[in-house]
């Protein structure tokens, strides 16, 4: 049935009709000129005009009949639709001759129908998929939390039996020093050598599996009898490290943190520090030690941006609250308040909130926090108001943490009468802790600041310098764990997906995400119970790629995967999650990686019923029809997902499993002989998955060097009786050995007939089956094939992943049956410059037992781009006429000529810059046409992990010519900055312990803090273009102002292809080009505020620890001992009496 769109018609299948069409505003156009003015005419002038038009009526005639015997110069090339259907239909007959005699993909269907009767095709169920996956997930991570409790058994023993001595001299392997000698060729201190080898398990890192080693940061002294004697106790460990890793070979790294600030690490590993020459790493402000040391906690940070605050203290004070956001989570709450004689939030938005401490608002705060601007008097009483009302409004409405709650305040002095708030809001129950820092040297206020936190069951200190921040914030987190210390509560806790920073120097570790199952460590001593002393935290890694191999992928079907997800809703492992990006020609981890919400990759769940349900730990399954970006977002697949979840037992984590209805809800069953299969495993042809797990080969290491391959004809023949393989997974294998052992044969025939002199053309014949098997045949050298990366793990769309099947196998599963898709490629990646130069077409191959459809395997060719161009140029000479010329050629000056695929590249098309290009940049008129018509439809994608760039913002130049004094007072603070950091530097100001050195980490992080990233965080929307298979033939007009386009479109047969031929002499540049760009979601301010301010459902974690009657709430604090340095105290008395704007 004709279909109106817009003015324009068009008719489905054979239509012949040329269509009139929409003009680059959108409105069909009329064919007789438009008369305008730019006066609006009165009822007496159109008369007028009517007059004068009917006395011109018999000329106008007269030249109209006289027009007839003269060339039109709006004449429009004709394009017979008959010659046009003929040139499609003979490309794609000798196309598909082509490509199924190279692939032979008529004689592999066949082999495997040949095989249905010893074949069964099995109904997954995902319910008990699911369940079983977890369940194995379960046992692995229990085995992780055996190993982090005996290493707390034997901490807390070694502290029971060590008494600490202050005159304690020890030599340990220090990190940092071992293997490193001094100039006449001696060991340093504490560098003694130590034996380091390379080890596959740890990512080739040069290790000691027999020895653990000790890193400490560049502010904590090697030397401390602190940390001697903690390092001295935990010296116990090592045994335990040893005796944990043989017992379960899949653990990797091992460690103890201390509350001291030293990091005992297994194995041993040699720390390298940064460019600065600085250890910035403190495991106490990693997420799992802070998650173990304390319960889940709402915090409101007050901050004074009074004018006392200028200078150097509002630096100290900032990095002050930057420090105590680092030391927040998932499952904590914020909230950060400035004041002066106003109260002001930080952030309007979440005025009389919490939110959630996820990194996204972390870093969101400590952007705020930095651009405050001192100003007026500090009044405290309101600040504290607000803060109380806001805790004890989420307290009530069963919002926030609901664990413990406190106050954080950071002043330079308190002068008003407080007390009262304190009798209304907190006295006598004190349920809301009230930390304080005095900012700056002036004692003045110590004891009134003291005062606030012992009578609120807080913790008071004294910040004079950056380098003091870290340590001081550091003792909230000790007061938090008492209850928990006092009572002895060993919470296992789990943390968020995070890559590992510890060892960014490997780049293979630092490219690895990872959870981290964690423990305190508490001293037992009876002397010590009320103060609640918290030793430090153990931990161990659990690389999420090896969990996530416990969801083998071939049962999980062509577009099958599985994904884990946190109580918090955040991915933890997910095959659409993208952590990294690229800025220039590194790869470096997004700020928001590791708090992806699931409904930011499942997008499709808009009423989040899927969410709801998974972080609630329920069990069950869902279903959406879904939109899956294929090739980097330049193709779509619409298909059905069944979703079947479960949680993980003793974890906060839920698991999900999605199959896809039809195909993707049955599993291929074969059988055949060891003996037959063994035999036609062994080519050099044939590969397996390397990411699959046939066997396991990672645990004993004379297996670690076996490929998957290896390792099965090994457990096959018996040679290594103690290999552990999937039977079902390798008897798959033997069967699709056995039935494509064929294809070699046909391949290697094919090749010897190929003569040498012959146009070069088709150049590999690949296949792979639903069980990773992976043959391929080359019909020319190695050296010749277009994209040597094809088939590679350099090209991971192009193989079997844990997370996917190749591209070509997906795209080839959504195909009808015997038709062939096309993918033009770039030899160095689509994103790379350079012209296409090669086309993959494959088809996938379907058995069908009982009324049930199973796709067993898929084939295909990859072919010199430019051989697909001659072979379109040779079809297009064929006409309709028996003898004589063609009237019409695709190579006649007035015609064009595309083939496109069902997504709008062009593959073929007589300008070579246009080929990989999208239609609609090449030509927007005919892409307009087709989208209006139905031809194409546009599907708008979203992305919620991209990276945008920043507005532009334009400076005057003039700027710095507005007063020459500008330009001083610019160099003047710069080296007030450099003198300053000099002065940190030789720990001038502070104690003579390594201070220097962290006040320059501290500098020089504010400074990479400071500086603008290329790319932030957004959401960004993007248009895919997908043909619309019902329409095979369409054709029409477009008018273009002073002439008009014709066109016809005709399916190439058993392909997704397209051909188009267009009138190229009317010039239609007047329509805009159709790109497909992703453009940043704009967000109005309501609706954005709406968003941040949103509080997703999220499950809280099952224990908390706020208080406990023992704990022995006057051990709060006291003053800082460190005195002031002369020089840089006159330093800084003279930078105050600069204006503020000039220092900071």
């Amino acid at each position: 049935m004709p279909r109106d769109l817009g003015g324009s018609k068009f008719v489905h299948s054979r239509s012949t009709v040329l269509l009139p069409c929409p003009s680059p505003s959108g409105n069909t156009m009329a064919r007789s000129p438009t008369l305008s003015s730019s006066h609006s005419w009165g009822h007496r002038g159109q008369q007028t005009a009517a007059w004068t038009f009917l006395r011109k009526m018999p000329i106008v005639l007269w030249l109209l009949l006289l027009d007839t015997s003269l060339p039109t110069a709006r004449s429009q090339a004709t394009i017979p639709l008959e010659t046009v259907k003929l040139w499609a239909e003979t490309f794609g007959r000798d196309l598909y001759s082509t490509v199924t005699r190279y692939s032979g993909s008529l004689l592999l269907q066949k082999k495997y129908k040949d095989a249905e009767p010893s074949l069964k095709i099995k109904e997954v169920d995902g319910l008990e998929l699911v369940k079983k996956f977890s369940e194995d997930m379960e046992t692995m991570l229990r085995r992780k939390v055996e190993a982090v409790e005996s290493l707390v058994e034997a901490a807390e023993e070694a502290d029971l039996n060590h008494e600490f001595n202050a005159s304690l001299v020890f030599n340990y392997y220090n990190s940092v020093l071992i293997n490193e000698k001094d100039d006449k060729g001696n060991y340093v201190e504490l560098g003694a050598e130590f034996l380091l080898e390379s080890d596959a398990h740890f990512n080739n890192l040069r290790v000691n599996v027999s020895m653990s080693s000790v890193q400490l940061p560049t502010n904590v002294y090697n030397k401390d009898p602190d940390i001697l004697n903690g390092v001295y106790m935990s010296e116990a460990l090592n045994p335990v490290f040893v005796e944990n890793f043989q017992r379960d070979p899949t653990l990797t790294w091992q460690y103890f943190g201390s509350s001291t600030g030293f990091f005992r690490i297994y194995p041993g590993i040699k720390w390298t520090p940064d460019e600065n020459g600085v250890i910035a790493f403190d495991c106490r402000n990693r997420g799992w030690y802070i998650q173990a040391a304390t319960s889940p906690k709402d915090i409101v940070i007050l901050v004074d941006m009074s004018g006392s605050m200028k200078g150097l203290r509002m630096a100290i004070a900032k990095h002050t609250v930057t420090t105590i956001l680092d030391t927040l989570g998932e499952n904590d709450f914020v909230n950060i308040i400035a004041y002066n004689d106003y109260v002001h939030y930080i952030e309007p938005c979440f005025k009389g909130i919490l939110v959630q401490a996820d990194r996204d608002n972390r870093e969101h705060f400590k952007q705020l926090v930095d651009e405050l601007m001192v100003k007026g008097v500090g009044i405290v009483s309101q600040a504290l108001i607000e803060a109380f009302q806001i805790l004890k409004q989420f307290q009530e409405s069963r919002q926030g943490s609901l664990c413990n709650q406190a106050i954080m305040l950071v002043t330079d002095g308190a002068v008003e009468d407080y007390e009262p708030v304190f009798e209304t809001y907190n006295w006598p129950d004190r349920k809301v802790r009230v930390f304080t820092y005095l900012i700056g040297r002036e004692v003045t206020f110590a004891d009134r600041m003291k005062w606030i936190a012992c009578n609120n069951k807080g913790y008071y200190t004294q910040i004079s310098t950056l380098a003091d921040a870290q340590e001081n914030v550091m003792e909230y987190l000790h007061v938090l764990s008492r209850p928990m210390v006092i009572n002895h509560d060993h919470d296992i806790i789990w943390t968020e997906a995070y890559m590992d920073s510890r060892l960014l120097t490997s780049e293979a570790q630092s490219l690895m995400l990872l959870t981290t199952v964690a423990m305190p460590v508490f001293s037992k001593k009876n002397e010590t119970r009320s103060h609640g002393i918290l030793l430090g935290v153990v931990g161990s890694d659990v690389t999420l790629r090896e969990l996530m191999k416990l969801a083998p992928r071939y049962k999980l079907g062509v577009h099958g995967y599985a994904f884990l997800n946190t109580n918090n809703g955040y991915i933890l492992s997910h095959p659409d999650l993208r952590p990294l990006y690229r800025e220039g020609k590194k790869l470096k981890p997004k700020p928001n990686y590791n708090s992806v919400d699931l409904s930011e990759v499942e997008w499709e769940d808009q009423a989040e019923i899927l969410r709801t349900a998974m972080i609630n730990g329920e069990t069950g399954s869902h279903s959406m029809d879904v939109k899956v970006p294929l090739d980097k977002g330049k193709r779509v697949l619409f298909l059905t997902n069944d979703y079947f979840f479960t949680d993980i037992s003793d974890t906060p984590f839920s698991l999900g499993v999605v199959l896809t209805r039809g195909h993707g809800e049955y599993i291929l069953l074969g059988n055949t002989s060891v003996e037959e299969g063994l035999h036609d495993l062994l080519h050099p042809d044939l590969t397996l998955a390397s990411d699959w797990i046939y066997c396991i080969t990672d645990i004993d290491p004379d297996h670690r060097k076996l490929s998957q391959l290896e390792a099965v004809v090994r457990f096959l023949t018996g040679v290594d009786p103690d290999l552990e393989c999937d039977e079902e997974l390798v008897r798959e294998v033997l069967f699709d050995a056995v039935v494509t052992a064929p294809m070699e044969a046909y391949w290697t025939a094919l090749a010897l007939n190929i003569s040498e002199e012959s146009e070069p053309g088709v150049e590999v014949a690949f296949l792979g089956t639903r069980a990773g098997l992976l043959r391929r045949s080359l019909f020319v050298g190695s050296e010749k094939v277009s994209d040597r990366k094809f088939l590679t793990p350099e090209d991971e769309a192009s193989i079997f992943t844990m997370d996917h099947f190749p591209l070509w196998y997906r795209q080839a599963s959504e195909q009808p049956p015997g038709s062939f898709v096309f993918n033009l490629r770039w030899a160095e990646g689509p994103d790379s410059p350079g012209k296409p130069v090669a086309v993959r077409a494959s088809t996938a191959i379907t058995v069908t037992v009982d009324g049930k459809t199973a796709i067993a395997a898929a084939v295909g060719i990859q072919m010199q781009a430019d051989y697909l161009q001659r072979q379109f140029w040779a079809a297009m000479q064929q006409c309709n006429t028996v003898e004589g010329p063609c009237p019409k050629r695709c190579q006649d000056t007035d015609l064009d000529c595309f083939v496109i695929d069902n997504n709008g590249f062009i593959l073929i098309s007589e300008r070579p810059q246009e080929i990989g290009r999208l239609l609609g940049e090449a030509d927007g008129a005919l892409m307009t046409q087709l989208l209006s018509m139905g031809v194409f439809s546009r599907v708008t994608m979203y992305d919620y992990q991209a990276m945008c760039k920043p507005p532009d913002h334009h400076h005057s130049a003039a700027e710095s010519l507005i007063s020459p004094l500008s330009a001083f007072l610019t160099v003047a603070k710069w080296l007030l900055h450099e003198c300053l950091l000099f002065l940190f530097e030789w720990s001038a100001w502070g104690s003579w312990q390594d201070k220097g050195s962290e006040a320059k980490a501290v500098f020089h992080h504010s400074h990479k803090h400071k500086k603008q990233d290329l790319l932030h965080p957004c959401d960004t929307e993007y248009p895919v273009f997908v043909h619309q298979t019902a329409i095979r033939e369409a054709n029409g007009i477009i008018e273009c102002g002073g002439c008009q386009k014709t066109f016809v479109m005709q399916q190439i047969p058993s392909s997704n292809l397209l051909l188009l031929v267009t009138d190229r002499t009317c010039d239609c540049s007047a329509y805009s080009p159709i790109l497909q760009e992703a453009t940043e979601v704009k967000y109005i301010a309501s609706v954005k505020c709406n968003r941040m301010r949103s509080q997703k459902p999220r499950r809280r974690p099952g224990s908390c620890h706020a208080f406990h009657p023992e704990e022995n709430a006057q051990d709060c604090g006291g003053a800082s001992d460190t005195l002031p340095s002369s020089p840089l105290l006159l330093l800084a008395l003279w930078a105050w009496r600069l204006p503020p704007q000039l220092l900071w």
